[in-house]
């Protein structure tokens, strides 16, 4: 939400959303950037985020505003601030400065030191090139954020259309090894994956199909730009209900089996399960429980 429209930063408070970011970057015109850290804090100390994380997204580091982005809205409103976003990172030094910016703030101000998170967007070709350092660069980082239009125009991609294929690339996917780069610097470092926006907010087809690429790989979410798009995105980021019973048998099976009869590998129906599909089967069944997915299914243990 840009934070230049206060309108739009209460609104934002009661969408299904699990995160909000309260934009200062690329949404907010240049004149209207010191009035928007006003804005943001105000909302951050006097709005209801209940369920909510609570981010702030703040210049990139190639502009003059920045640390005043920083300093304003962590000194106004830190107690109320989950993370920091910092747009096109290209190395890890300057995660490092995010990190120790806030940790003065934090110390000068009495706020938990390491309390506030960091997101970190990689949204060139260097910032692609170096994602496995930025990965690792603090203890904060939380999450890294494909950005697709920024990356677009670095790579000169040939296309206007953010987030589709370009016209003439009939080979596969132009944009999978760019998301398979993000995700394997983030599973390194125990980060969350989130991939970017899709700007045509009114073809919802179309955003369906691209965060179902995400999804399907292992990307823990996508940006909506707008309400419209909140209902696809928690669809297709939660698992079908066979496939969340399925997960839950699974776990119910394995623990039977492996504590009971003392068994590492069984069948469960068809179906062989080992440590490994216990392993997958947490990951399935943990989105479930987050999406509030109810079981429909039981293990029964075997009779003698």
């Amino acid at each position: 939400m840009p934070g230049s429209n206060p309108r739009f930063l209460e609104k934002a408070q009661g969408l299904p959303a699990d995160e909000v970011f309260l934009d200062l970057e690329d949404s907010v015109a240049p004149l209207a950037k010191e009035g928007a850290r006003k804005n943001i804090v105000a909302a951050l100390r006097e709005g209801d985020w209940s369920g909510k994380t609570r981010v702030v997204r703040v210049n990139d580091l190639g502009t003059q505003w920045t640390y005043r982005d920083v300093i304003e809205v962590v000194e106004g409103a830190g107690e109320f601030v989950d993370c920091l976003m910092l747009p096109k990172v290209e190395d890890a030094t300057q995660v490092m400065w995010l990190d120790t910016l806030l940790t003065q703030i934090e110390r000068a101000n009495g706020l938990p030191v390491g309390g506030i998170g960091i997101e970190a967007q990689i949204e060139s070709a260097r910032g692609l090139v170096n994602v496995d350092a930025i990965g690792g660069a603090s203890a904060r980082l939380e999450t890294l954020v494909f950005g697709p239009a920024d990356f677009m125009a670095s790579i000169n991609m040939r296309t206007l259309v953010v987030g589709e294929q370009p016209p003439g690339y009939t080979e596969g996917d132009a944009y999978h090894y760019i998301l398979m780069r993000i995700l394997m610097a983030a599973r390194t470092h125990g980060l969350q994956a989130v991939d970017g926006p899709y700007l045509a907010i009114k073809d919802l087809d179309g955003f369906r199909r691209v965060a179902n690429r995400a999804a399907a790989l292992g990307f823990d979410g996508k940006w909506v730009l707008h309400p419209t798009q909140i209902e696809a995105a928690n669809e297709v980021f939660s698992p079908s209900q066979d496939d969340y019973d399925h997960a839950e048998l699974i776990l119910d099976a394995y623990e039977y089996y492996t504590t009971v009869e003392r068994r590492g590998a069984v069948m469960l129906g068809d179906e062989m399960i080992d440590e490994a599909s216990r392993k997958m089967a947490l990951v399935v069944a943990a989105k479930g429980r987050a999406a509030g997915l109810a079981r429909t299914t039981a293990f029964t243990p075997p009779t003698a």
